[in-house]
């Protein structure tokens, strides 16, 4: 659930199919906060719009219990910028996955 920009999840231990897609991304980018169910996507949307069309800083806190998720959180974020990053330059769908995207998603 959405607590105005806070994003409370649980992590569901198990994968749910599509639900972190690039689909799911083209989604997301496409909607403001609030305006679709809440998701990771919609809070690193959030983040990104702030830094390019306001120019201001953002940061990122996920917090939790061991296991509770919050590397994948970290990488889904890293994704979603990436691929947003990218579509920005005018990449093309297909070539949205860069060395350097790979590299620190792996890290």
């Amino acid at each position: 659930t959405n607590i105005g920009s806070i994003l409370a999840s649980v992590n569901p231990y198990k994968p749910i199919p599509g639900l972190y897609s690039v689909d799911a991304i083209d989604l997301y980018r496409q909607h403001r906060l609030g305006e679709l169910p809440p998701h990771i996507f919609a809070t690193a949307n959030e983040c990104y719009c702030c830094l390019w069309k306001r120019h201001d800083s953002q940061c990122v806190l996920i917090s939790g219990e061991s296991g509770a998720g919050k590397t994948e959180s970290t990488k889904l974020l890293l994704k979603f910028l990436s691929s947003m990053s990218q579509t920005s330059l005018g990449a093309p769908v297909s070539e949205k996955s860069t060395h350097v995207e790979e590299a620190i998603l792996e890290s």
